[in-house]
């Protein structure tokens, strides 16, 4: 039996939403053994001022059970349990597990989703690392939205979700215009529409006879990313698993009919189909796991311009509903590959240097001539899109399992030394252009101007800022070029 201290841990500054959950815990894990008294686990609690306490197998070390105060209060005070009764008599089985690695944005999502109050992490072996508990979450959808939340939930038709989608947008609104820093608005969001598309494919899926394999929801992109504004389309795909290529062709056929209604819901909801036709109802992106590898494999070895392209939107890849270790084995077995593909990184930073900086030799702004909206600077395109490719290098030069912008500059920035100050300045200058674009969307709507500004139309201030995040693009890309880019 291990000891949590009798003090509780201290609070820690603001955390990430996309940071993951093994370093968010800090007590040490508080187990007990399935042939422990109830008296002792009792005692344990109490001694530890502990809420909840997981009965773990001694050998495995696999989570059995949890057993929280509510627990001791109705089944040992009201129900006048047997104190000396093994706790396996009491506990609360058929936990929902969390792996340790996965995100704090995951966790927070499946606690509200499922309506519990705390979460079992565990390893990849599948024993139990630590509890984390809703109090710990507290980036978890807030109470000025909780009705909105709920309102999801409950949601027993796709027509009562496109309303709800609507007042998602209205709410982003209203935090944009009280300042809402822009990692706080993009995990809102994000929070928000995973809620909104589980419940829209939680809804169509009763509606089709799926096959009994394991299959799970994709999403790439800025959705992938964590980093949806207002103005997003659809990025999505689907795996499953299958024995045969044969067996892959006949489980397609059954998905792709599911996979159109999704489609057409999510479209329904205000997140258009994609221009590009990437989504799960294109016979394309509804593959085999053994397929998906296929596909990455052939972008790996022939960096192709269109492989490069695909790169940027595929390789953001996120589990969204079903079995997630169909997710988690295929980014493992990506990671393990791509560092070996040098020509294929080389060719992923020349493309990103097709960038043209928004700014003149003089730091003055200049434009790219778009004659629909001229004296604009196009915010995703110019602004964070740099950004997101440079991470995305990153992630896949040094196996680095994260897919938000952020977390993947954050850690590259740990493994290589770069100072805490310029670390500091890069993500800064991110959040800013974020910021930006999604101030711009809530005032001009999702329109073809939806990520360009006039310059001339910022406060003095953010235009100020504006030119010192450019500004860190270009320190970046220096960056890029001395890695994998060296002179011949």
């Amino acid at each position: 039996m291990r000891d949590s201290s009798t003090e509780p841990p201290a609070r820690v500054a603001p955390f990430s939403p996309y940071v993951a959950l093994r370093h968010l815990v800090r007590a040490e894990p508080l187990t007990v053994g399935p042939a422990t008294s109830v008296r002792e686990t009792l005692l344990l609690l109490d001694r530890t001022r502990a809420d909840a306490v997981v009965v773990v197998d001694a050998g495995s070390r696999a989570p059995l059970g949890i057993v929280t105060l509510q627990d001791v209060v109705r089944r040992v005070a009201i129900e006048a349990c047997d104190l000396q009764a093994p706790i396996a008599a009491v506990m609360t089985s058929g936990l929902i597990t969390v792996p340790a690695d996965g995100t704090v944005h995951q966790a927070s999502v499946v606690m509200v989703r499922r309506g519990v109050r705390h979460l079992v992490l565990t390893e990849a072996d599948g024993s139990y690392f630590n509890l984390v508990s809703r109090t710990d979450l507290y980036t978890l959808p807030g109470a000025q939205n909780t009705d909105l939340v709920q309102a999801i939930l409950g949601a027993r038709s796709v027509a009562t979700l496109v309303t709800l989608a609507g007042e998602v947008r209205a709410f982003v609104a209203r935090l944009v215009a009280e300042r809402v820093s822009a990692d706080a608005l993009c995990h809102r969001i994000s929070s928000l529409n995973d809620l909104l598309t589980l419940q829209v494919i939680e809804l169509v899926a009763g509606q089709f006879d799926l096959p009994y394999v394991q299959w799970c929801w994709l999403v790439f992109g800025s959705e992938g990313r964590l980093e949806q504004t207002l103005a997003t389309d659809q990025d999505n795909g689907l795996i499953f698993a299958a024995d045969s290529d044969e067996q892959a062709v006949t489980l397609r056929e059954t998905f792709l009919p599911f996979a159109r209604a999704v489609n057409d819901a999510l479209d329904a909801c205000g997140f258009p189909l994609c221009k590009g036709n990437i989504m799960a109802s294109n016979p394309q992106w509804c593959l085999s796991a053994d397929e998906w590898r296929r596909a990455f494999s052939g972008w790996l070895e022939s960096p192709q311009p269109e492989a490069v392209l695909n790169s940027s939107i595929f390789f953001d890849f996120r589990a969204l509903y079903g079995q997630e270790s169909l997710v988690n084995e295929l980014r493992g077995w990506l990671l393990a590959r791509a560092s070996s593909y040098p020509i294929f990184l080389r060719a992923m930073a020349e493309s990103t240097m097709n960038w043209e900086s928004p700014l003149n030799w003089w730091k003055g702004f200049r434009y790219d001539g778009d004659k629909e909206f001229p004296h604009t600077i196009d915010l995703k395109k110019h602004g964070s899109r740099p950004f997101v490719d440079a991470a995305r290098i990153y992630a896949l030069a040094r196996r680095i399992p994260d897919t938000n912008t952020v977390e993947r500059l954050r850690i590259h920035a740990e493994q290589t030394g770069m100072a805490p100050d310029q670390t500091a300045a890069l993500i800064d200058a991110f959040h800013h252009i974020q910021r930006l674009r999604l101030d711009h969307q809530v005032s001009r709507g999702a329109g073809g101007d939806s990520n360009r500004v006039d310059p001339d139309h910022l406060h003095d201030l953010d235009r100020l800022i504006l030119k010192e995040s450019l500004k860190q693009v270009q320190t970046l890309q220096k960056r890029l070029i001395r890695e994998y880019l060296p002179a011949a």
